[in-house]
């Protein structure tokens, strides 16, 4: 049978087998377009191939715990500790065995459009997800240092079923729990870069909110970070109660 190319092409879509008899065909279809075609299969193929290599690396930390017989292990990471304004959010996730994320790693290295996929998939395909959330005035009473733990804590006491073992971004948590603490683990743990995943999206779909309660600050596109845009509204509008009046320069302008 003859196909056209773009027949061949959505054949091609679907054919993940380098063994497969049509592909073997195509082969020897000498048109330059199907060539040009079967090119971009291989090279789509071996993308995919090493991004399954690195998500295999990225459950380095899963695997090891597992083997020593910890059944729910629980990735923490937090959001939001740079900002003048708005939550430190945190979230602990527990994922379903045998899971895969295509494209998951650190949230802050993949596109706004991509994690909201990541986020819809990573509930979906999770045992347990818990979020922690400090605003603003208690973080000016407790320091960002202590909110992020307290942040952290909530996530974690969320989870049912209860964890049996943590792996955490960076920072040490006192908790009944046995843990981990991994620096940059959002791009070394699959659990961590699904928590990073949950708590990044949960933060920006909060100061999203944030801008429609008080329009004109830019919440939904700076985040609350102090960008020149954010200082500047804030010189023409004011502070709110979700600045972070012990952050510099919103302490400048509350004497």
């Amino acid at each position: 049978m003859s196909y056209t190319i773009s027949q061949i092409k959505e054949i091609l879509d679907n054919i993940t087998d380098t063994e497969d008899p049509q592909l073997k065909e195509f082969e020897t279809d000498t048109r330059k377009g199907v060539q040009t075609l079967l090119s971009q299969w291989n090279k789509r193929l071996e993308k995919e191939k090493e991004e399954r290599e690195r998500y295999l690396a990225l459950m380095h930390f899963e695997r090891l715990y597992k083997s020593k017989g910890y059944s729910f292990i629980a990735g923490i990471d937090e959001v939001g500790r740079g900002p003048i304004a708005g939550p430190v959010v945190a979230a602990a996730v527990i994922l379903e065995e045998n899971t895969y994320f295509s494209g998951l790693n650190d949230s802050k290295q993949i596109t706004e459009k991509k994690r909201e996929e990541l986020f819809d998939q990573i509930h979906e395909n999770s045992i347990a997800v818990g979020i922690g959330m400090v605003h603003s005035h208690e973080i000016d009473e407790i320091n960002i240092y202590q909110a992020t733990k307290k942040a952290m804590l909530e996530a974690i006491n969320q989870l049912e079923p209860v964890p049996d073992f943590l792996l955490i971004d960076a920072m040490p948590l006192e908790t009944p729990f046995p843990s981990e603490s991994i620096i940059k683990g959002d791009a070394k743990s699959v659990s961590i870069a699904a928590a990073s995943v949950i708590a990044k999206v949960t933060r920006d779909r909060y100061m999203a909110d944030l801008e429609k309660a008080h329009p004109g600050y830019g919440f939904d596109k700076h985040k609350g970070y102090g960008t020149k845009e954010h200082l500047d509204a804030i010189q023409k509008l004011g502070v709110i109660k979700e600045h972070r009046r012990s952050f510099a320069p919103i302490k400048e302008y509350t004497r």
